[in-house]
């Protein structure tokens, strides 16, 4: 499956989550529920996942200063499924600190900037993103 499938798969299942969502007719898997969490936070996207058509052919070039939606709720429920699962080893309490000085949603932007960071180094360098420095990152931002 080429990447362009997969990211018109990834966006329709976010697009038909917030549908279920709204519509309140069926029950949301726990998958779907992580993502409708998310979505309700950020109200900047609602009109988005609204419009199937915008949702699965918007482009969003970085380049031109756009900030994908798909990429910012995705690192979000990246990043709590790894505060969840406390790895890398160490992460849930650095979030703990994080969110007690600005509190969840910036705690949360904040590591994110890390985590884009690592992901974006491992993309130029070919090889597995570094869990110790984005622990490091982690650690200069709390």
């Amino acid at each position: 499956m080429d990447q362009s499938n997969q990211r018109d798969q990834l966006r329709e299942f976010y697009y038909n989550s917030w549908k279920k969502h709204r519509q309140q007719k069926e029950r949301l898997s726990p998958l779907e529920q992580q993502i409708v969490a998310t979505i309700k936070e950020h109200p900047e996207y609602h009109k988005i996942l609204e419009d199937k058509e915008t949702c699965l052919s918007a482009s969003y070039l970085p380049e031109m200063g756009d900030n994908n939606p798909f990429m910012h709720l995705g690192m979000h429920i990246g990043l709590r499924e790894q505060v969840s699962t406390d790895r890398p080893t160490g992460i849930a309490e650095l979030y703990q600190r994080l969110v007690a000085l600005k509190g969840i949603h910036e705690a949360e932007h904040a590591m994110m900037e890390c985590l884009g960071e690592m992901i974006w180094r491992a993309q130029q360098t070919q090889q597995m993103p570094d869990e110790i420095i984005y622990l490091d990152c982690l650690g200069k931002i709390t």
